[in-house]
């Protein structure tokens, strides 16, 4: 039987490097972030959802789109709409992950690693049997994001504050990859808990 991990971390947290290493090492990984662009492509049940309830006004007019920056602003200041929009794409999400997990163990994967931005926020954990959180402190997580993003520090704290504390998530999850060091730090951890954990891909 397959093992199944939440892979989740912070904005600027280092969480893709993380994601790239392990599937680096033949690990298979569900992208949280890639799903929902994927259950909003042209067609797909969730985008004739969205423009059900939100209108055609919000696609591109060349392609048919969902026009993310209309979108946004529209949710932006509506916190129903935003609410409605989640019931829409965060179940579409689900379904797809699950679908994509069950195809990986069809083909005899040992783990899979389910990539979940809002894993604790969201309570996702009961589609995972381990959780693995890449931290940083507040300071690294400030100055890689500034340094990503080019936003200045105001701009950057806003982001931050408007998630989870990674500290805060500390304490939820079952191992901590500290991110705070050099690749090869990281790395390391990762080797030393895929041993502990005796995880195969």
């Amino acid at each position: 039987m397959a093992t199944i991990i939440g892979l989740t971390g912070g904005i600027a947290s280092g969480k893709s490097t993380v994601s790239t290493m392990l599937n680096e090492k033949g690990y298979t990984i569900i992208d949280a972030d890639l799903a929902s662009r994927m259950v909003v492509e042209v067609g797909q049940p969730a985008y004739l959802a969205i423009v059900e309830e939100f209108g055609d006004t919000i696609l591109h007019e060349n392609d048919s789109t969902i026009n993310r920056e209309k979108l946004g602003q529209i949710i932006f200041n509506s916190e129903e709409k935003r609410k409605k929009l989640n019931s829409i794409v965060h179940p579409a999400v689900r379904s797809m992950m699950l679908q994509h997990k069950d195809e990986a163990i069809a083909v005899g994967k040992s783990t899979i690693f389910l990539d979940i931005p809002l894993l604790f926020e969201s309570n996702l954990t009961w589609m995972v049997e381990r959780t693995l959180l890449v931290y940083v402190n507040e300071e690294t997580q400030l100055t890689r994001l500034m340094e990503r993003n080019h936003f200045n520090r105001e701009d950057a704290e806003a982001r931050i504050a408007s998630q989870f504390p990674l500290k805060d998530k500390v304490n939820l999850a079952d191992a901590v990859i500290d991110n705070n060091g050099s690749l090869q730090e990281t790395k390391e951890q990762i080797e030393a808990l895929l041993v502990e954990w005796d995880l195969q891909p």
